[in-house]
């Protein structure tokens, strides 16, 4: 039942009649278009549906905020309607302050993404919050140690392991391909579903321990090629070690690590992943 109250007469009301009316009064009294009003509707009915970056200035030539979009004019048009019922109010005072937008046109979202993080990090925009400050500098670290590979993530290069980075976030999704991959190759009887316990979710420590036996050397070798840009190689090995015939899930399993790799690895990716900067040295096992 709907809550009662009383109007000024005596009369009982509803909360669901005072919803009513302010929705009448909403429609009365439409939400303001700031935007509309300073840059005209004409601006919103051209903008380009392709992927970019805009930057919105206020009236002095200050950057206020950078963002990407796969399609400028879906997500400019989204800025027209100032609704304070949708809107964070950093939002609302954002669209006041906005005069001009300015447009850079990329080729693709991918591109959209890298220039917008660089321009975050120049800029720092007054009403960004997110990836105005680079991120802290994390580097994927490995070492042999007897029959076994120990993978960790670390801020700063640590000693006596061969280092690959500086990666960013990316540092801690290449240690979990590159581990459940060398696991897999060691041991393709277990398949994905004999990963240890978390592995296949992504929970591992701090410092991951493979075992790989008589494979340590081949490994260390491949992992080696892996980070200095030969994934096509490394894929190819671990492929090799399975058997003919993968069930569905296995298969399924595997072909996503391969593809993540791959992307992992490319060159000129937004993190920075550049896997030339490897220490190298070879592949034998080296101590603690």
């Amino acid at each position: 039942m709907p809550r009662a109250q009383s109007t000024e007469d005596g009369r009982p009301r509803t909360v669901d009649g005072q919803r009513h009316r302010q929705s009448r009064c909403q429609r009365l009294f439409p939400d303001p278009q700031p935007l509309v009003e300073r840059l005209g509707r004409d601006f919103f009915r051209q903008l380009p549906e392709s992927p970019g970056v805009y930057l919105m200035h206020d009236a002095a030539g200050v950057v206020l905020y950078v963002g990407k979009a796969k399609n400028l004019r879906k997500r400019l048009n989204g800025y027209r309607v100032a609704n304070s019922d949708r809107m964070a109010r950093r939002h609302l005072r954002l669209l006041r302050a906005v005069a001009r937008i300015e447009l850079q046109a990329c080729a693709d979202e991918r591109a959209a993404l890298m220039t917008e993080a660089e321009l975050l990090r120049s800029l720092r925009p007054k009403f960004n919050r997110a990836g105005t400050w680079p991120a802290p500098s994390r580097f994927f670290a490995w070492r042999c140690c007897d029959d076994q590979i120990h993978l960790t993530v670390a801020e700063a290069p640590p000693t006596d392991w061969r280092v690959c980075g500086p990666l960013g976030r990316r540092a801690s999704i290449l240690r979990g391909a590159a581990a459940r991959l060398l696991w897999v190759a060691t041991f393709p009887e277990f398949g994905f579903t004999g990963l240890p316990i978390g592995w296949f979710h992504g929970v591992f420590a701090p410092e991951i321990i493979v075992p790989c036996g008589p494979l340590i050397g081949l490994a260390a070798l491949k992992l080696e090629g892996l980070l200095n840009g030969q994934s096509a190689e490394f894929c190819d090995w671990v492929r090799a070690q399975m058997p003919g015939a993968l069930n569905r899930f296995d298969q399924t399993a595997l072909d996503a690590e391969f593809e993540n790799l791959t992307e992992l690895m490319t060159p000129n990716r937004p993190a920075d992943i550049r896997p030339a900067d490897i220490k190298t040295k070879p592949a034998v096992i080296s101590s603690f």
